[in-house]
């Protein structure tokens, strides 16, 4: 396998896959990921773990493999993992379907936000609330998203881009979640607004809970994140601490364009 150096990172160039079965998985880990859309092969061989309570961003230029790979973890019907492995908490994702991941604690993001038509804030977070709780009830979730309180029985989506986004993950917290996956939570908001959004999702990281965030706003997601993983031409060309990629201008400028 060879290697190329950027500054004082090294950088893979190819991704060697390592046959892990019969092995003890780590909280998370997704082991020789292969996905694709239709006839266009995305995801080509990822691989990596993330400890309980980590939180990692996961960037790369458009197309890089990154909201595939969400949606492989999620077990979305689209794309199709064709191949690999991917365990959460001793429990085989790749086994199951996407209503089956969900209720093992997988909870998706999207970019879109999906708020429902038709439901107050409150109804939207009613819909999603497991019964009974386990650790995040409406209240506790009104405590840590004030403007939702102040707006809980306006519709959901008239609310406006920033707050459609808190909802959104106030929404995947009301499932008592075991892994929370972030598709572009800044895209198309503010700067104040992504600051207000970024505070959050900092308060959900001081409660444990792992989170994997794909972000085209690399720095501010970096500034929240523990590890960073790199994916180009959908594989992982780094795996690394936050820091190191924020020091790192070669890097950033090869993979991130920043």
């Amino acid at each position: 396998m060879s290697n190329t150096l950027l500054g004082d990172i090294e950088v893979k160039d190819k991704v060697e896959v390592v046959s892990r079965k019969g092995s003890d998985p780590a909280f998370f880990s997704c082991w020789d990921i292969h996905s694709y859309y239709g006839e266009s092969y995305i995801v080509q061989g990822v691989n990596f773990d993330i400890r309980e309570g980590e939180v990692v961003a996961l960037l790369g230029r458009n197309g890089a493999g990154k909201t595939s790979t969400l949606r492989s973890i999620a077990r979305m019907d689209d794309p199709a993992v064709s191949h690999g492995e991917i365990w959460l908490d001793h429990k085989p994702l790749h086994n199951m379907t996407a209503y089956e991941a969900a209720q093992n604690g997988v909870a998706l993001v999207p970019e879109d936000r999906r708020i429902i038509a038709g439901l107050t804030v409150h109804e939207n977070l009613e819909l999603a609330q497991i019964a009974p709780p386990v650790g995040w009830s409406i209240e506790r979730i009104y405590e840590h998203f004030p403007r939702l309180a102040e707006r809980r029985n306006q519709m959901g989506t008239t609310l406006s881009g920033g707050e459609q986004q808190m909802l959104a993950v106030a929404r995947a917290l009301a499932r008592d979640i075991k892994l929370l996956l972030l598709d572009e939570p800044y895209e198309g908001l503010a700067p104040v607004i992504v600051q207000e959004i970024a505070s959050i999702v900092d308060s959900i990281k001081k409660h444990g809970i792992t989170t994997i965030i794909v972000e085209q706003n690399a720095v501010a997601a970096l500034r929240l994140a523990d590890r960073a993983l790199i994916l180009d031409m959908g594989q992982i060309v780094f795996d690394g601490t936050a820091e190191e990629v924020l020091e790192n201008e070669e890097l950033r400028h090869e993979y991130l364009a920043i």
